[in-house]
Formats: structure tokens, sequence, C-alpha cells
């Protein structure tokens, strides 16, 4: 369960750099807002997985 979680958080990460990507392709604040905060939500979900398994 934990790698299913892990691979999660990842994907995320990777979804969200290429929406802030995107949105500074199209010039839209509202989209990078998002990736960003998809990003630090990640993050967040990664750190907890790894404090929770020690």
């Amino acid at each position: 369960m934990k790698y299913v979680l892990a691979l999660v958080a990842v994907l995320a990460v990777a979804i969200g750099v290429a929406g802030v990507v995107y949105g500074e392709a199209d010039d839209s604040p509202g989209l990078q807002l998002l990736g960003v905060v998809l990003v630090v939500a990640a993050i967040a979900l990664g750190v907890r997985i790894v404090r929770r398994g020690r």
C-alpha cells in the first residue's frame, strides 16, 4: 500500500509540474496556482508516507 501511495505522489508531482509549465505557456495564473498546490500537496503526502513508515 505504501508503494501505491508513493507512486500516486510521484504522478501528482509530475502532473503538477506539467500544469505549471503549460500554465506559463498559456499565460494562465490559475493553472499555475493549481499546479503548485498539487505539487505541494503531493510532497506533503510523500513526507507523511515516509514518516509513518519509520
